[in-house]
């Protein structure tokens, strides 16, 4: 496969993950968690795949370096939303996390390169998708204690997450 060919490759895996993030809502809003939870991990795993094949291929495209961070987005925000409207996560935290998501769009929108991702950026991602794992635990997913403590664990990571988005943020705004 030629370098062209592989970041074709990653702009599709960008894109599909792009497009997961409607069947996770519907299946969150409709008591499917498993399916969710698998929707989710499919997700992240898409990400870590589409940045090796990018690195792979010498870099990635432009398209794929601006779309990229919008796909990571939908896929966090969509389940943190729905977290927040189930009363399991405080909504103020979660606009907080789409207003740093907004601003940060709006100044990558306007780089050249769609705006690299720093080092605290990809952790925090990183983070997110994790702690979003275990908080939608699926319930049938083991005993009730080791589900409940699997989904605190997760409720935990959130709150050190929501730190690196905020600490990110200052750092790519202080670029600008």
């Amino acid at each position: 496969m030629n370098a062209s060919q592989v970041r074709r490759l990653a702009d599709g895996l960008t894109v599909g993950r792009a497009v997961i993030g409607l069947p996770l809502i519907v299946a969150l809003s409709t008591g499917c968690s498993a399916l969710a939870w698998w929707l989710l991990l499919l997700g992240g795993l898409s990400d870590a795949a589409d940045g090796a094949l990018a690195r792979r291929a010498g870099g990635g495209s432009v398209w794929g370096a601006r779309l990229d961070p919008l796909t990571d987005k939908i896929l966090i925000l969509a389940p943190l939303l729905w977290l927040g409207a189930q009363g399991s996560l405080p909504l103020w935290a979660i606009w907080l996390l789409l207003a740093r998501e907004l601003l940060i769009s709006g100044w990558r929108a306007g780089q050249g390169s769609g705006g690299p991702a720093s080092w605290s950026g990809k952790a925090k991602t990183i983070l997110q998708f994790v702690a979003l794992l275990l908080l939608l635990w699926p319930q049938g997913w083991g005993p009730v204690a080791l589900v409940n403590a699997l989904q605190l664990m997760g409720f935990g990571l959130f709150w050190p997450s929501l730190l690196l988005a905020v600490s990110s943020a200052w750092g790519y705004l202080r670029k600008a």
